[in-house]
């Protein structure tokens, strides 16, 4: 969008506007060249020679152009050498018109925009223009008698030549700017999108790497990075935080009577049970093997109970023939622990409850 409106902008302004170059400009460079405007009528007295002469000049300046295979390659075919010679025609009746007004400047800033969009190198547009002065000059001074009024003449085109000159490699200029500041904002462009992808892709790498392959919840590293959040959290507001940590009873046997295909089975629907269970606040982890732990933020041991309990009843529901084991931990303002002996409070009071016949749940 933005490309849009910038070239929407440049098609409604003239060459002379967008490089801002003033009627003041324009006085201040024919100042710097000692070329005053009042001069260049003196040249006009030879504009109807120049017009008598022009096809001449013209072909005389295309005939030993089109010998340099460089240009001959830039002008392609007979049509562009046709438009070309037309222009020059024009440019060289230009120089005689007497004038050095606005419309003169823009014109001349064509010139060198067109060259620079055909590719014209710099040094084949000076070798041109030396050989345009060489045919004019030679054709002016079989025209002209007075060797001081030829070689006034002669002063004048030069000038008025090195001029236009400065203008058309001020295009040049302006242009290579403009496609160094295009180059650059697609280079920006390109480092932001990339930046995006790059960020996108670490996102996703970074919660592959914090999640179990299997069961699709958390594994144990991401599970301790976030207890240690939420422990910080809570001491700062006072709250307890809870742990649940639990296993699947005689998963070894299962896996052995029923394969390890029914395994994992039942780790995925452990997990499901879990996110079924937890709330929106709770994090789920696959500690390990069929060991499983829930992080209840603001969580007292008595809600932390009746999640189990639901966990239960979710599990038993779809394997009625198994059992799981579950450990709670509770922190709070009266007796902090760090997140390793949380897990292992949950931990010993799961292996307490398998201990307790008929007991799921450890209090």
């Amino acid at each position: 969008m933005k490309l849009e409106v910038y070239t929407l902008k440049l098609t409604n302004t003239t060459l002379l506007e967008q490089m801002n170059i003033s009627d003041i400009e324009i006085l201040s460079r024919l100042s710097l060249l000692d070329l005053p405007r009042e001069d260049l009528r003196k040249l006009q007295v030879y504009h109807n020679f120049m017009k008598d002469n022009i096809d001449d000049i013209v072909e005389e300046f295309y005939v030993n152009q089109t010998e340099i295979d460089e240009v001959t390659l830039l002008i392609g075919d007979a049509e562009t050498l046709h438009r070309l010679k037309a222009s020059l025609r024009r440019y060289v009746l230009e120089l005689f018109s007497g004038y050095c007004d606005s419309e003169y400047v823009n014109n001349r800033l064509r010139i060198g925009m067109v060259h620079k969009r055909i590719g014209v190198e710099p040094k084949l547009y000076l070798a041109a223009i030396m050989q345009l002065k060489k045919i004019v000059f030679i054709k002016l001074n079989t025209f002209i008698n007075d060797e001081k009024q030829y070689d006034m003449v002669i002063d004048l085109l030069d000038k008025l030549l090195s001029f236009d000159t400065t203008l058309v490699f001020d295009t040049y200029i302006d242009s290579l700017l403009g496609e160094v500041k295009s180059a650059k904002n697609k280079a920006e462009d390109y480092a932001h999108s990339l930046e995006e992808k790059v960020a996108e892709r670490t996102k996703q790498l970074e919660e592959l790497a914090q999640c179990d392959s299997l069961t699709d919840i958390y594994n144990q590293r991401a599970m301790y990075d976030f207890l240690r959040r939420e422990l910080l959290v809570a001491k700062r507001n006072e709250e307890n935080l809870s742990v649940i940590y639990f296993d699947i009873d005689d998963f070894k046997k299962i896996n052995d009577e029923e394969g390890h295909l029914k395994g994992d089975e039942v780790l995925k629907a452990t997990s499901q049970c879990i996110l079924q269970s937890k709330r929106e606040t709770d994090l789920a982890c696959r500690y390990g093997g069929d060991e499983f732990c829930l992080v209840l933020p603001n969580c007292n041991t008595e809600n932390a109970h009746r999640i189990c309990e639901e966990i239960v009843t979710h599990f038993t529901h779809r394997y009625p023939n198994y059992s799981i084991s579950m450990g709670v931990s509770e922190t709070g303002a009266d007796n902090w622990c760090l997140p390793e002996e949380m897990i292992r409070q949950a931990d010993e009071k799961m292996y307490s409850s398998k201990k307790s016949a008929g007991c799921i749940i450890n209090h």
